[in-house]
């Protein structure tokens, strides 16, 4: 899967986001829109500019210098990607889990699970070290933070539906429209969000293939990480779920994949060697 068709398709959700907020907008007459989305930019300009510090504590992360064998393989990829070294955490979590996060290339942060660290040979942990660096190069966490703030406007203007009941030129439009807009609003910006993340993962899986010279390195991590995800839960916001390289175990599993922000295990696998195991679980 091209990282040409994985941005193509990246651009159409986010149109498709834009879409979904003008129509909840419409709603309201003109001037609903325009509060919605300047409160939903003032909510998640907080976010944006703090968010590797949010996500990081929200782990419990601590950050580890030279010293660290993490330290290390990031920093020995960040200069074979030419990357800025971002800094680094280890989170005390037990299940096996690695995220990325910060606003640019030049104000980003890794982080680890003890877990992950545990579990995985070095080659494999520079491999989930490597796809996390492919989200800071990509600028995903941009990308992301723009589908969380169009996704936040929809969400707000359905809720005022509940309240103010659209505008004037609509007294006499049915209500089951406004109780529609409160229930499907927020689903479809919902299941928007979590397609742009995954369509993210392939990119990011890819190039992080690229970068240590191995895809197997990241095939053989995935598998190991799915399989444990799914015995040890992790107590974080499901928010953050689209952060993670694997989805972690909390309350969304127990509604299937719908809302799940990561692509499936198989097709992860088919993206990097060609098949949908790598024979290290199974074979």
């Amino acid at each position: 899967m091209s990282m040409f068709y994985n941005n193509v398709k990246t651009i159409i959700f986010v149109v498709a986001l834009m879409g979904l907020m003008m129509f909840v907008g419409s709603y309201f007459g003109r001037g609903g829109i325009i509060i919605a989305f300047g409160l939903a930019m003032v909510m998640n300009f907080v976010g944006f500019f703090f968010s590797d510090k949010i996500a990081v504590m929200s782990v419990r992360g601590k950050q580890v210098g030279a010293e660290h064998s993490l330290y290390r393989i990031v920093a020995e990829l960040a200069q074979r990607g030419n990357l800025p070294m971002p800094k680094v955490f280890v989170s005390p979590i037990e299940a096996p889990n690695a995220f990325a996060t910060g606003r640019s290339p030049n104000h980003a942060a890794v982080c680890a699970t003890q877990g992950l660290l545990e579990m995985l040979t070095p080659n494999e942990i520079a491999g989930v070290m490597a796809h996390e660096l492919a989200h800071v190069k990509h600028r995903d966490i941009l990308i992301q933070s723009i589908a969380i703030t169009i996704g936040g406007a929809i969400s707000f203007l359905a809720h005022m539906s509940l309240f103010m009941g659209g505008s004037r030129d609509r007294e006499n439009s049915n209500p089951l429209v406004g109780l529609a807009l409160i229930l499907l609003a927020p689903i479809g910006a919902t299941l928007i969000q979590m397609a742009i993340s995954r369509s993210r993962e392939f990119n990011a899986d890819k190039y992080g293939a690229e970068l240590t010279g191995d895809p197997m390195d990241l095939a053989t991590a995935l598998e190991k990480i799915h399989v444990m995800a799914k015995r040890i839960p992790v107590d974080v916001n499901p928010a953050m779920n689209s952060m993670f390289i694997a989805e972690p175990m909390n309350f969304t599993k127990s509604i299937g994949g719908l809302f799940q922000t990561h692509p499936p295990l198989e097709k992860r696998l088919m993206n990097l060697i060609g098949k949908p195991s790598t024979g290290l679980i199974n074979g």
